[in-house]
């Protein structure tokens, strides 16, 4: 796949197929292409928590929030739940400058991403979670901190781009396929005098 088609079928899926497991292995994969991603400075203060354990995934996913631009329907369905997670964290006793390192995060995040679209795999950052809860779900130690859960799985639900028109907010039709507007390119590019 090239990268303009992996970066298409890279959406944030909020609906997996419940029988195609995910293994520590691909995590790690995953997850070491983020490890070779840039980091600011080159500090490389990002550490990767793979969850797959069914117990802890059913624990951290309890920690999230999804969809809130949809707040009256549940996401993930039941039943659909991601298979896996990737916890991003800054550890801390590399830098504690928390606001310094959120590029790497984003940039760790959509590395991770992109190599699971490409392994056939979808996923979903989420930044809304429960802070302390996460902690607790999966024993962090005190020197990391929870910068991002990426959710993971076999993506199990229909997301179309379409052109924004005046709301580029996300919504679901009545057989709950997923639309995300997206601004024309024209709109985005600015060009200099």
């Amino acid at each position: 796949m090239q990268l303009k088609e992996l970066i298409l079928k890279n959406r944030s899926y909020r609906g997996f197929d419940p029988s195609r497991k995910v293994t520590k292995e691909e995590l790690a994969e995953m997850a070491d292409c983020a490890r070779l991603s840039a980091s600011s400075g080159n500090q490389q203060p990002l550490k990767f928590v793979l969850v797959w354990k069914p117990e802890i995934t059913a624990a951290v996913l309890k920690t999230t929030r999804w969809a809130k631009a949809l707040p009256n329907m549940v996401l993930p369905h039941p039943g659909h739940e991601p298979a896996a997670f990737i916890l991003i964290c800054q550890d801390l006793s590399i830098s504690d400058a928390r606001t310094t390192f959120l590029r790497d995060t984003g940039i760790a995040a959509q590395s991770i991403l992109l190599r699971a679209t490409e392994m056939g795999l979808g996923g979903c950052m989420i930044g809304n979670f429960l802070r302390e809860e996460l902690i607790k779900a999966v024993s962090l130690p005190d020197h990391l901190d929870p910068m991002l859960v990426i959710a993971i799985g076999q993506p199990d639900e229909q997301i179309v781009l379409t052109q924004a028109t005046s709301s580029t907010a996300y919504y679901r039709d009545a057989e709950d396929v997923h639309y995300v507007p997206k601004r024309p390119l024209e709109e985005v590019i600015v060009e200099t005098p």
